[in-house]
């Protein structure tokens, strides 16, 4: 593996532990929500860096489906990124406090809170629309093939992604995703791993939701372009 790909996956595999981190507002306190959102935008733009010969080939090759499903996801993913940067600078008062931007924090908080949620979701399903590279690295880690290995993990993920459904039900998440509430309930009585794991498995329910429709849309395992 090329050194630029391995910086690729490391920047990955970072947005992708912040992800998590980044819902749970309440309860890592506003200031380290602040620098982990800082954190998260300035590895976005990396990502942006590092994948840009994807962008610069927009115009070129033929679409199929499956392009245009990663174009729509990719294209969602820039616009709510782009609106949770310039929402949450506006409404800093840690890391970016020291701007002179005027009030409008109702419509910032709400287009923050919209943009994080959607946000949460696409992202979830970007990383799987490409699990077929997450897949050849497990098999790099675990060269010798074994059914028993393979279906005992496929159960672990379709029990995860179950619990991410009961999880994305339960909790009332859409609300936010269509803004049928504007604030936020925390839960602070539960255990704090707790709603860590709520939220990996909802992002697990949302990777298998994109791994499975990009191998309907091309009937094998995902590429990693």
């Amino acid at each position: 593996m090329d050194a630029k790909r391995t910086l690729r996956i490391a920047v990955d595999c970072l947005m992708a532990v912040l992800l998590p981190l980044l819902m749970a507002y309440e309860l890592v306190g506003r200031a380290a929500h602040e620098w982990l959102g800082a954190g998260m935008g300035m590895l976005f733009i990396a990502h942006l860096i590092l994948n840009r010969a994807w962008w610069k080939g927009l115009t070129k090759g033929r679409w199929t489906a499956a392009r245009a499903l990663q174009t729509a996801v990719n294209a969602l993913i820039l616009a709510t990124m782009l609106g949770s940067m310039v929402s949450g600078i506006a409404m800093s008062r840690y890391v970016f406090g020291w701007l002179p931007i005027p009030g409008g924090r109702t419509l910032f908080r709400t287009m923050h809170l919209l943009c994080a949620f959607w946000g949460f979701v696409l992202m979830s399903v970007h990383l799987g629309l490409h699990g077929g590279m997450f897949l050849r690295m497990g098999r790099r880690v675990f060269p010798q093939p074994s059914k028993g290995r393979a279906w005992a993990l496929r159960a672990l993920a379709l029990l995860l992604a179950v619990c991410g459904a009961w999880v994305f039900a339960s909790q009332d998440i859409a609300d936010y995703l269509f803004l049928r509430a504007v604030f936020v309930f925390y839960d602070f009585g539960q255990p704090v791993i707790l709603f860590f794991l709520q939220y990996l498995s909802m992002m697990l329910l949302f990777a298998l939701i994109g791994y499975y429709l990009m191998k309907a849309l091309t009937g094998k395992h995902n590429n990693d372009d």
